[in-house]
């Protein structure tokens, strides 16, 4: 059924990073006409990237301004931090990157009356938990004006001198061959020293930012200890992240 091979050839995507329609012909018992019909249908509804030969994943259409995202899937948003904040009670020591879901799980921690130490790349999550016990500490530098964090070798040098128990990061896009992405090769280097510098990683996202990847790589799929997201989320995408050992919580 059409269903069901173009659920089959976003599966095949999600695992490899792309897709070949000889090979998924083959794969899939019908005819090389009959797979790039589905994978131009896929393209057409934005669930992947038609190239010569075959398919990649689709690009990541989050914008790259943070202004120009804060009123996007809001609810979806909510709900992940209201889910990724009760997995964080008991964290002493957090790293929090920056961006509208990170500041929604910033007004979570900060309502909780919990003490903790924050440390983060994001001046309006800074002081979103300005008034909450504990610490935050708000790393120096160059202030990137689309997704308003600090990047630099500032900015690296305070991540690099914290080791928090947990890095909470957001997604431009995550992908399981592909990994976290994000737009801006600056804020991609923070984000790396985060990803490594804790113990664990956990990315908290809306579910329309899986299965689609940007510019620059974060961290590999299989990096992410935890993913937090909503029931929006690519079920093939879930089951190949699932496959790498992430576990997934679903808000």
């Amino acid at each position: 059924m059409p269903d069901q091979r173009r659920e089959a050839i976003l599966g095949a995507l999600a695992r490899d990073g792309r897709v070949v329609a000889a090979q998924l012909a083959a794969l899939l018992d019908v005819s090389d006409d009959t797979v790039r019909r589905d994978l131009d249908e896929l393209a057409a509804a934005g669930r992947v990237r038609r190239v010569r030969g075959g398919a990649l994943p689709a690009e990541a259409v989050t914008p790259p301004r943070l202004a120009d995202r804060q009123e996007l899937h809001t609810a979806e948003k909510a709900r992940v931090a209201r889910r990724a904040a009760a997995l964080l009670a008991d964290e002493p020591t957090i790293s929090l990157a920056g961006g509208s879901t990170m500041l929604a799980i910033a007004r979570e921690l900060a309502a909780d009356g919990r003490s903790r130490t924050v440390l983060t790349t994001s001046p309006d999550v800074a002081v979103a938990l300005a008034d909450a016990p504990g610490e935050v500490l708000l790393a120096g530098g160059r202030l990137e004006p689309d997704s308003r964090t600090t990047v630099g070798a500032d900015a690296l040098d305070a991540v690099r001198r914290v080791r928090p128990t947990v890095a909470v990061l957001g997604a431009c896009s995550l992908q399981a061959a592909i990994g976290l992405t994000t737009h801006c090769a600056g804020e991609a280097e923070v984000l790396r020293a985060q990803a490594t510098c804790a113990g664990r990683l956990m990315v908290a996202t809306d579910g329309a930012k899986l299965g689609s990847s940007a510019a620059h790589v974060v961290a590999r799929a299989g990096d992410v200890a935890q993913l937090v997201t909503d029931d929006t989320a690519p079920t093939a995408e879930l089951d190949a992240l699932r496959a790498l050992g992430v576990e997934v919580v679903t808000a």
